[in-house]
């Protein structure tokens, strides 16, 4: 695939980035499009490694290896080399109904995979699927495309995130009449909501595709929250299979000294409320912000680094990120070999944007929050800290110990939680007595996504607990499958 010395001839390039400082005057998305002849160039380093592993799709060490959504990446690759994007364009749509969202939010374990990345730095496969999917809107291929038939057969979605869209599109593409319920006002879920604009453009990347799938016959009921607003049995009842896609919405919590205080958040109400009023054009009711702040960050993670951009744009006075996990390795460790992700030191664009106003990076690794003081108001001021080492404990688990005299006070008038989420909430699980797993999941065997009760499913974050999108789009096109094998008793879904 590509050119078969390209990798020997070209070196890896990424798309270019409006600079830190500029792009944190707005909530504009800051990658630049490459041009179409360095796109062949990095398409021509597709190497025809006879073994590809970047589109495998395994775990190891409970991670990504490869794409979860098996992307025939060699052979659009070598498409995109050879110029014939239209055609790349349909082999990518083969395995991934979006791939403009996996294109900018998906972490790349596909790139962590690449065979060349064992000598040198690896395709730049994540870049070169964003272009083919621009391509593909520039140029008008991707259209609504109806179904050729309809089979009479009605399917609810509860959640309209990425595990929800990709079983609506597939389904919907089998001729079933979906309609995907969404407790929030607009369609989309995290997508929507839960990934800053900067990083994935609303109005004009995730709206375009949610009016593409309701052009093809997908209907969205907004501002529905199952459970509450609509009892989920009316839904049993009235649609002939349900497929939860609810997430994992449930977030974890610090329980320490000070938690009541005014000014803590847990990192979601921040980004929600942010995201809203940037789509609204005005403050919003559930606005939080960081203008003026000292802000403390608790957790890293992707959403951790969405709570530092977000604050740098709203202007904060300091942004402070604590870690909990020591450090990581510049370079691969010996106990992390390809083709496992790659545990190594990254600077993410929050990160990056506070290094270039403050002068270094916000992220404070092996240290964890001990209490939260107020003022005589009951607001937060501040938080203290301590350094930890981690140690094994008598069950032989690593457990972080705090070291004396370590302790520091870090001043903040707002704190985000971003310690990442416990599992999906209740109310539906409970309404229909669904079994949950030993982590509070809904119960239903991967490949199966069959719950315990007939005609329910259940996919996504919901199902497997928090992940990646791309894990949601890979889990959405699943259930899809056994949904419509349900439904019609065999099915041509892949």
């Amino acid at each position: 695939m590509g050119k078969a010395t390209g990798f020997m001839e070209y070196l890896r390039e990424v798309a270019a980035e409006v600079s830190p400082k500029e792009r944190i005057a707005n909530w504009d998305e800051f990658h630049l499009h490459m041009d179409e002849e360095r796109l062949r160039t990095q398409g021509a380093r597709c190497m025809d490694c006879g073994t590809p592993f970047c589109h495998t799709g395994m775990e190891i060490n409970r991670a990504a290896s490869g794409c979860p959504i098996n992307n025939l990446i060699p052979e659009w690759n070598d498409l995109v080399y050879r110029g014939l994007w239209e055609e790349a364009l349909a082999r990518l749509h083969k395995t991934n109904n979006f791939p403009e969202f996996t294109g900018r939010v998906c972490p790349a374990p596909c790139e962590g995979a690449c065979v060349l990345g064992i000598i040198n730095p690896p395709v730049t496969i994540k870049n070169i699927e964003y272009s083919i999917a621009e391509k593909g809107w520039e140029e008008g291929w991707i259209a609504p495309s109806l179904p050729q038939r309809r089979t009479g057969k009605k399917v609810a979605i509860v959640g309209s995130g990425p595990a929800g869209l990709s079983a609506a599109a597939q389904l919907n593409s089998a001729g079933h009449w979906v309609t995907v319920y969404e407790r929030e006002d607009r369609p989309g879920g995290l997508l929507m909501y839960g990934i800053p604009n900067m990083k994935l453009d609303k109005k004009e990347v995730v709206s375009r595709r949610l009016g593409v799938l309701e052009a093809e016959g997908v209907t969205f009921v907004c501002n529905t929250e199952v459970g509450k607003d609509v009892p989920v049995q009316n839904l049993v009842n009235d649609f002939d299979a349900v497929i939860l896609c609810t997430g994992s919405t449930r977030p974890r919590n610090l329980e320490i000294e000070g938690r009541e205080l005014e000014g803590i958040h847990f990192a979601m109400e921040f980004l929600t409320g942010n995201t809203r009023t940037v789509l609204e054009g005005q403050q919003t009711s559930d606005f939080l912000s960081a203008a003026g702040k000292d802000v403390v960050i608790i957790g890293g993670g992707d959403t951790g680094t969405d709570c530092v951009g977000t604050s740098m744009r709203h202007g904060c006075n300091s942004v402070t990120q604590l870690e909990i996990m020591p450090k990581p390795p510049e370079v691969r460790a010996a106990n992390n070999p390809w083709p496992e992700w790659p545990k190594i030191y990254r600077l993410d664009y929050g990160q990056e944007e506070a290094a270039a106003v403050f002068g270094e990076e916000p992220r404070v690794y092996t240290t964890t929050a001990t209490r939260f003081e107020g003022d005589e108001q009951g607001k937060v001021k501040a938080v203290h800290t301590v350094e930890v080492e981690w140690q094994r404990d008598e069950n032989g688990r690593f457990t972080p110990k705090p070291i004396a005299g370590t302790e520091k006070v870090c001043p903040a008038q707002l704190v985000l939680l971003a310690m990442g989420f416990l599992g999906p909430e209740q109310p539906i699980i409970d309404a229909l007595g669904l079994e949950q797993d030993a982590r509070t999941n809904v119960k239903a065997a991967h490949e199966d996504y069959a719950t315990s009760i007939p005609g329910v499913f259940a996919a996504g974050d919901c199902r497997r607990g928090q992940s990646l999108v791309v894990w949601a789009i890979n889990e959405g096109r699943g259930v899809a499958r056994e949904c419509d094998r349900f439904l019609m008793g065999t099915t041509d879904l892949p």
